[in-house]
């Protein structure tokens, strides 16, 4: 699928009536500059890429969820644990079919990163970076990560395979990084 539908895709899950994403480049992973690069270019979790990053743990909070049929939809936060500093931005969609009640039940919680969740739990996963994107953050974008509409930022979608599944899409966006 091309890199731009999967993203329009994803940001219509929530729709707003303010933009998310003033404008979205698709980046060959090559070209992406540092510290971007090493934070978004690879196969692993983004929780333990920030955590790593930022020399922190984070914490998520969760700005809305719900179930279209019997898929979770959630849209993000990764904060520095202890602070209101926003790390990263996100959206899940994930098929809770091909893991355990006690995976989902945690993740529906809200109360700790689903990488966090699926690392805890063992699960049987392989990440799959699909494509790395050059963001202009919109208005809404702007006002939740608390920068400004003209500071580029880096994100990327990649598909979370859960027990040899394509159970997760995400769409995952850093803070804008000094």
């Amino acid at each position: 699928m091309n890199p731009l539908d999967e993203l329009n895709q994803l940001t219509a899950l929530f729709p707003s009536e303010e933009p998310l994403i003033a404008k979205a480049e698709h980046v060959a992973g090559a070209l992406v500059p540092e510290p971007y690069q090493q934070l978004l270019v690879h196969n692993s979790h983004m929780t333990v890429s920030m955590e790593r990053h930022h020399q922190s743990e984070v914490d998520v909070k969760v700005l809305e969820q719900r179930f279209i049929e019997d898929i979770y939809v959630r849209k993000i936060l990764l904060l520095k644990t202890g602070t209101d500093k926003v790390v990263q931005f996100g959206i899940v969609r994930f098929d809770f079919q091909y893991v355990t009640d006690a995976v989902r039940d945690e993740i529906l919680s809200g109360e700790i990163p689903l990488g966090r969740a699926l690392i805890n739990h063992n699960v049987l996963r392989h990440i799959d970076l699909g494509a790395v994107l050059r963001i202009t953050p919109g208005p809404e974008l702007a006002r939740l990560m608390s920068t400004s509409t003209d500071q580029i930022t880096y994100g990327r979608l990649a598909t979370i395979f859960c027990n040899q599944q394509p159970a997760v899409d995400l769409l995952e966006i850093s803070a804008p990084l000094a």
